[in-house]
């Protein structure tokens, strides 16, 4: 398909509406900062397209969109002479798949998010600092007053309540 007719474009806008907050999401498992991740999205669409690509299915559409964005995620870690936070890439997308069968993507977002509320503060600020502002857990103990060990403990109890009430929610039990 290339882009051209009306008819032609308005089926590109429904696929990049259908798809990419699933690719932004595995952009960030593959383990991109957000602005990174949404970078990548959007080449990832431009090349997918200027490709020529062809449309064969929800499937095949998420599977293809996938590999493309991956190929991009490895240029840019070169590019920046980074390591991956995944170590075998070859696996991610039957993880992918795992997890995406396993519950819906936004309705775990939007649990996290109510979840995170009952947090306490120095939890949820702990959190940010360390994925939001991807500071170290001895920047962290810093500016909380804390030692790195007690950062470490912090961290470790909010990600389990999270995970735990998360959990409890798509149970219904909540």
């Amino acid at each position: 398909m290339t882009a051209g007719t009306e008819t032609e474009k308005h089926d590109l806008a429904r696929i990049v509406r259908e798809h990419q907050r699933d690719i932004w999401r595995f952009l960030m498992a593959l383990g991109c900062q957000p602005a990174e991740a949404e970078d990548l999205t959007q080449e990832t669409f431009v090349a997918v397209f200027r490709g020529g690509f062809e449309y064969r299915g929800p499937n095949e559409t998420a599977s293809y969109l996938r590999k493309a964005a991956k190929h991009r995620f490895i240029s840019s870690v070169r590019r920046r002479r980074r390591s991956p936070v995944v170590r075998n890439l070859d696996d991610v997308d039957v993880e992918w798949g795992r997890f995406e069968s396993r519950c819906d993507g936004d309705r775990r977002v939007e649990l996290l998010q109510r979840c995170l509320e009952t947090l306490g503060d120095r939890a949820r600020d702990a959190l940010a600092m360390r994925y939001r502002d991807d500071l170290s857990r001895a920047d962290i103990a810093a500016k909380l007053d804390m030692k790195d060990a007690g950062v470490r403990t912090l961290l470790d109890r909010a990600r389990t309540a999270l995970r735990e009430c998360v959990e409890r929610k798509l149970k219904g039990h909540d």
